[in-house]
C-alpha cells in the first residue's frame, strides 16, 4: 500500500498514486510547515511559484493536520486565484475548468484537511474520477512491504512525469514537479493519461 499525506493542489506524480491502485492519505499524521500539506507550485511567467496557504499556529510542533486550521488573516485566497488566473488565462482548458477551481478561493474552510481534501476530489473529477479519494481515519503505521510517501520535511513525491506542453513552453523548458492543475488545463480530457502513464 502507499501511504500519502494531504496534499494542497497535489503534483502530478502525487495523483499518479491515487490513480494506480491501494493508496490511503493519512489523515492522522502530523502538520509538517512548508509541505505539499499547504504548498503548492505552479507554472508563472518568470517560473514557478509557490503558493502556501496559511495556517494558524504554523510553528506548532507535532500537531496532527485534522487539528490545522487555515488563517484567513491574510488574503492568501485572493492571491492564489489572482496568481492562477494570470499563469492560467492563456492555457487551452482555463475556461472549461475555471468554475470548478473558483469556488476554492471564495468559500472559507475552517480546517485545512477538509480544504485539501475537497480540492483533491475536484481535481479527480476534473481528470474524469468519480471514486472519492481513500483516507484514514487515524494515523496509518507503515507495515512491510508499504510505501511511505510522507514526507519529514518539505520534499514530497517527485517521479518522472511524461512531458507535456506547458502554457510557457514556447520560452522556458518542461518544468516538473508542479501541480496536476497545470495539467489539467494544458492537456484538459488528455490530462488522465500523462496521469496514469498511458
Amino acid at each position: 500500500m502507499v501511504i500519502l499525506p494531504s496534499a494542497y493542489m497535489g503534483s502530478v506524480s502525487y495523483f499518479s498514486h491515487l490513480l494506480r491502485g491501494k493508496y490511503v492519505i493519512d489523515t492522522g499524521e502530523h502538520f509538517i510547515k512548508r509541505s505539499q500539506r499547504n504548498r503548492a507550485l505552479i507554472l508563472s511567467a518568470n517560473g514557478p511559484l509557490a503558493l502556501t496557504v496559511n495556517v494558524e499556529h504554523a510553528n506548532t510542533p507535532r500537531r496532527p493536520m485534522r487539528d490545522v486550521r487555515i488563517d484567513y488573516s491574510k488574503r492568501w485566497q485572493h492571491q492564489h486565484w489572482v496568481s492562477i488566473v494570470s499563469a492560467y488565462r492563456s492555457a487551452p482548458y482555463f475556461d472549461y475548468y475555471a468554475p470548478q477551481i473558483e469556488p476554492f478561493y471564495r468559500r472559507q474552510w475552517r480546517y485545512l484537511l477538509d480544504y485539501n481534501i475537497e480540492y483533491t476530489e475536484a481535481l479527480l473529477r476534473m481528470l474524469g474520477v468519480t471514486s472519492p479519494p481513500n483516507v484514514s481515519e487515524r494515523y496509518v503505521e507503515a507495515a512491510e512491504g508499504d510505501l511511505d510517501l510522507r514526507p519529514r520535511h518539505n520534499e514530497g513525491p517527485t517521479e518522472p512525469v511524461e512531458p507535456y506542453i506547458q502554457v510557457f513552453s514556447d520560452r522556458m523548458p518542461f518544468v516538473a514537479g508542479l501541480s496536476v492543475l497545470d495539467l489539467i488545463l494544458c492537456e484538459g480530457p488528455s490530462a488522465i493519461d500523462v496521469v496514469s502513464g498511458r
